[in-house]
C-alpha cells in the first residue's frame, strides 16, 4: 500500500485538506484508507451503550456490527499503538492517507501550512516532506519542495498520483516497522 502523510501544526486545516483529497482520488477509481492520530482522549463510543459495557466489563476488543459498517475497537493499556501496527491490520487499498504521525514511520508527507503560521516549519526536521500545501504567497520553502495550494484538493490528489507513479524525484523509504 502506497502511504502518504498529511501533516502541520493543530488548526491548519490538514483534515479539511486530507479529506478532500480522500474524495478527489476516489472519484478518480483509486481505493484509499485513512488513518488519524489524535493526541487527545477521545472516546468513540456512549457510556452506557452496548460497546461501552463490554469494554468497561475487560473486553480487549470489541466488533460493532451495524447493516452499514462494522467497527473494531481495541484497548491498548501498554500505551499508543505504533504506526505500523496500525497498518498491518488494514485490509489492501491503493493509498493509505495518514493525517498527523509527525514522527513515525518514513513515508512522503504534504505539510500544511496557512498564512500566518509562526511554528518552525516541518520540512526543518523532517527529511520526508515532500510538499508543502499553503495559502501563504509570500512562504519561503526550500527549491525541492513542491508548492500546492491548499484550496484545491484537485491540484493536491494529482501531486499523490505522481508520487504513486514514482516520477523522478519523488522516491522515498517505505514506512519504519
Amino acid at each position: 500500500m502506497f502511504l502518504v502523510g498529511f501533516v502541520g501544526y493543530s488548526g491548519s486545516g490538514k483534515t479539511t485538506l486530507a479529506v478532500r483529497v480522500v474524495s478527489e482520488l476516489r472519484a478518480r477509481g483509486f481505493s484509499v484508507s485513512a488513518v488519524k492520530d489524535a493526541h487527545h482522549h477521545v472516546e468513540t463510543d456512549t457510556p452506557g451503550k452496548d460497546t461501552w459495557r463490554y469494554r468497561e466489563a475487560g473486553a480487549r476488543q470489541v466488533v460493532l456490527r451495524t447493516p452499514e459498517r462494522w467497527a473494531v475497537m481495541e484497548e491498548t493499556p501498554e500505551g499508543r499503538v505504533p504506526l505500523g501496527e496500525i497498518l498491518r491490520a488494514l485490509r489492501p487499498v491503493d493509498i493509505v492517507v495518514v493525517e498527523g504521525f509527525k514522527h513515525e514511520g518514513r513515508f512522503p508527507r504534504i505539510e500544511v501550512r496557512r498564512r500566518g503560521c509562526t511554528s518552525p516549519a516541518l520540512w526543518l526536521e523532517r527529511g520526508d516532506i515532500a510538499a508543502v500545501a499553503t495559502d501563504d504567497p509570500e512562504l519561503e520553502a526550500p527549491a525541492q519542495l513542491a508548492r500546492l495550494d491548499v484550496n484545491s484538493p484537485s491540484e493536491v490528489a494529482d501531486f499523490v498520483e505522481g508520487l504513486l507513479e514514482g516520477e523522478p524525484g519523488q522516491q522515498f523509504g517505505e514506512e519504519e516497522k
